[in-house]
């Protein structure tokens, strides 16, 4: 059986759980992360839960597909639910959106205390989610943004601990620091810029009296987008 081969997502997942961690993959599906993980030597076991006994069947497959099954630890499960916190120190929740994800989080109580590390990749809500966590006693340590295909997603690496708060735009962006490697944050600051102009321009229009508080909130986002965009076309020259 030929080696499993991650997605550009799922790769930058992989890059970020260290070797010899114990691995846990929320919403596992396929099993594709945990597998390659283990195939490559990164981990010794692993933990995949699935809500629903479908995915869980398609992950027990693959992982049977490539002589794994008795180095992975299948479970059916709501969330973190069927996790234990002293069995893991490295917890990969993706393929959801960051409402979910959040939901996931605040359910199990023990994610806001000891020493585990939470690699998210929401697929929706982003901003939603970087407010949550730095709002309930997360931080964020790091984020990178990977495109597959047309898409750019963003994977989120979060500790408990305290976070300074986001500012409008980093909200919406991230944090950025001189050095940062990613290739892609010109083109979605540019992006992001593009959408809050055009929702601004339509508000503008607008005499809705509810639209007046709207149009202050994507006016300063629009402003400190506009300064995160300059300070990182000055880092990269």
């Amino acid at each position: 059986m030929r080696p499993i081969m991650l997605t550009p997502r799922l790769m930058a997942l992989s890059r970020q759980v260290p070797r010899g961690a114990r691995f846990a993959d929320v919403g596992t599906d396929h099993a594709r992360l945990p597998v390659w993980l283990l195939e490559q030597g990164v981990i010794e076991q692993a933990i995949a839960t699935d809500l629903r006994e479908g995915p869980l069947q398609r992950a027990r497959q693959t992982a049977a597909r490539h002589g794994l099954t008795e180095r992975i630890s299948f479970r059916l499960g709501d969330g973190l639910a069927p996790v234990r916190p002293e069995e893991v120190d490295v917890i990969a929740i993706a393929g959801m959106g960051g409402e979910t994800i959040a939901s996931i989080l605040e359910t199990a109580a023990w994610t806001r205390k000891g020493e585990h590390t939470f690699l998210l990749q929401p697929m929706t809500s982003v901003p939603d989610l970087r407010l949550w966590l730095a709002g309930h006693g997360f931080s964020i340590q790091r984020e990178e943004l990977i495109r597959e295909g047309e898409t750019l997603y963003h994977t989120m690496q979060a500790r408990p601990g305290p976070m300074l708060a986001l500012s409008p735009g980093e909200a919406w962006a991230g944090r950025q620091y001189r050095g940062m490697d990613s290739p892609w944050r010109t083109e979605y600051l540019t992006l992001l810029l593009n959408r809050t102009s055009r929702a601004l321009e339509g508000l503008r229009r607008s005499t809705k009296p509810g639209d007046a508080e709207r149009l202050e909130e994507l006016t300063e986002r629009y402003a400190d987008l506009a300064r995160m965009k300059e300070e990182w076309d000055k880092w990269q020259r």
